[in-house]
């Protein structure tokens, strides 16, 4: 039977969209780990570079409710700080994954609604992370062996 050249470009396309669902999930989960955790580890770096123009950005500009901007300063860098390093280990991913979403959904509803199309992708990240873990190539594959095989 002679395929046409659309059925052979069908077939082309299948093959590819094959082998791309093959691709392991860690191999994913690394570029997001990190991609994620660059946003956040620079935001709290430059807060730490300059603590009073922070606490400025916190007072005049943030207005974070319920907080008095001293201490949702600190949360933030404290937050922004940690939580990337656990990421870039793949450690405690799904726990950290929650707190920079819950993050994100803070700066999104109280600090700059308008930039929403920036806090999705955050979230999507995230949601990622935080649905499937950290994949193979992490601390919490390696401590979730070793615990399963006690």
């Amino acid at each position: 039977m002679n395929e046409g050249p659309y059925a052979r470009l069908l077939g082309l396309i299948g093959c590819a969209i094959a082998l791309l669902e093959r691709v392991p999930y860690w191999v994913l989960a690394i570029p997001l780990r990190l991609g994620v955790a660059c946003i956040f580890w620079f935001s709290g770096t430059t807060k730490l570079a300059n603590w009073d123009a922070t606490l400025d950005l916190f007072e005049n500009e943030y207005k974070v409710p319920l907080l008095p901007p001293e201490i949702a300063a600190n949360i933030a860098a404290g937050i922004e700080l940690s939580t990337p390093v656990l990421l870039v280990l793949g450690l405690l991913t799904r726990p950290a994954a929650a707190v920079l979403l819950g993050m994100t959904a803070f700066i999104e509803i109280f600090v700059y609604p308008q930039a929403w199309p920036t806090h999705i992708q955050w979230a999507a990240m995230l949601l990622v992370l935080l649905t499937r873990g950290a994949g193979a190539i992490s601390l919490d594959a390696l401590a979730r062996r070793f615990f399963l095989s006690r």
